[in-house]
């Protein structure tokens, strides 16, 4: 059962990079009926449209009055306000700060994944108590008794397990796991995602953690207690974990406590080839594809066994030129992680399984 029905915030930003929690909204979710974006750069276009170039019926709003007008007179009431947004620092705007305190103030339960949490806001808790509304700081750090250490029992796993990583952040990882997901359960397979972050979880994701809301000793533990609760409750054959930002972006270095806490059999990597620098670095140039496979493969001890790439800055005519130069250049099968044919990839990845004694 979902949580309700939704509008996403993404004012002005919709298509720019900091609106990927959006595009993920967009895309899919198993948690809310979206039912619109607001953005007032694009009111009246189709987000799926503006998003990947297929209509996906989700209207864009100018405002949040309008979209709840609008909403209301389809006789589906907005019962919750997503923050579709992920700025750097995770920094509130005044802009932003009105129009969540708007929400709150119509009675309607805000869901947000910045690292400026409102239900510590005396102003946010004042609103969301005098409306009835219920606010979900995604990035909040648990308490520290319901955090988990390493154990050491992901040897009793007997998922195949594959990490989702990428060559920098922001490149698509998340949605590209998804859909490895979506293939393994196509062919009878049991899949399941283990999501890493914040729009995983407003995604539906059923096992998971929020990496860069958790303090540091219990990065692994936690990724492997996502891991034992996956298998205890689902004995998926097959787990996809998200990555999270990229091993030599010096920014957002995620991935190293992926390796070794959740201990992937194989390694599939996203890559945007036509992006130079790292996001959020100007001049700091992404390192070439060869050289952040030999540091995942190093420091796995497992191999990378795919490429997927993001098509930004591409034209459609380009993106299956550049999956033969990049197939040619590594030896390893290449397709495009949003819009390809993962086939070819989910056959490696079942022979490596049949190989390994984990499915047929």
């Amino acid at each position: 059962m979902k949580d309700g029905n939704a509008l996403v915030y993404c004012d002005e930003m919709f298509d720019t990079i900091w609106g990927k929690t959006a595009h993920g909204l967009v895309r899919f979710t198993k948690r809310y009926d979206v039912l619109g974006v607001i953005d007032r750069n694009h009111v009246g276009e189709d987000a799926g449209k503006l998003l990947d170039g297929k209509a996906s019926g989700i209207p864009i709003y100018a405002d949040l009055e309008s979209g709840m007008h609008a909403c209301a007179a389809m006789g589906k009431p907005v019962t919750h306000f997503v923050f579709g947004l992920a700025t750097d620092g995770g920094r509130l705007t005044a802009k932003m700060r009105a129009d969540l305190l708007q929400a709150l103030e119509r009675g309607l339960h805000v869901d947000c994944g910045m690292h400026y949490f409102l239900s510590d806001d005396p102003e946010m808790q004042a609103a969301a108590r005098q409306s009835g509304a219920v606010i979900r700081d995604i990035r909040k750090t648990p308490p520290r008794h319901e955090l988990h250490g390493y154990t050491g029992r992901i040897k009793e796993v007997g998922s195949f397990r594959i990490a989702m990583f990428g060559t920098d952040s922001s490149v698509g990882k998340r949605t590209t796991a998804w859909k490895l997901v979506d293939a393994f359960n196509a062919r009878g397979i049991k899949a399941e995602m283990i999501g890493t972050g914040q729009t995983a979880w407003l995604q539906g994701a059923r096992y998971g953690v929020r990496m860069d809301a958790l303090i540091n000793d219990f990065v692994a533990g936690e990724i492997e207690n996502a891991i034992l609760e996956a298998w205890d409750h689902e004995r998926p054959q097959v787990m996809v974990i998200e990555g999270q930002g990229s091993l030599m972006n010096p920014i957002y270095p995620g991935g190293f406590e992926i390796l070794s806490a959740g201990q992937p059999h194989a390694v599939v990597m996203q890559h945007a080839p036509l992006r130079v620098d790292y996001d959020g670095i100007p001049g700091t140039p992404v390192h070439p594809l060869k050289t952040q496979i030999q540091a995942v493969e190093l420091l796995s001890g497992k191999p990378v066994v795919a490429i997927t790439i993001n098509h930004e800055h591409m034209k459609p005519q380009e993106i299956d030129a550049q999956c033969a130069k990049l197939e040619a250049e590594t030896g390893l099968p290449t397709t495009d992680g949003l819009s390809g044919d993962l086939g070819p990839i989910v056959e490696v990845l079942v022979r490596m399984m049949e190989t390994q004694g984990g499915v047929a």
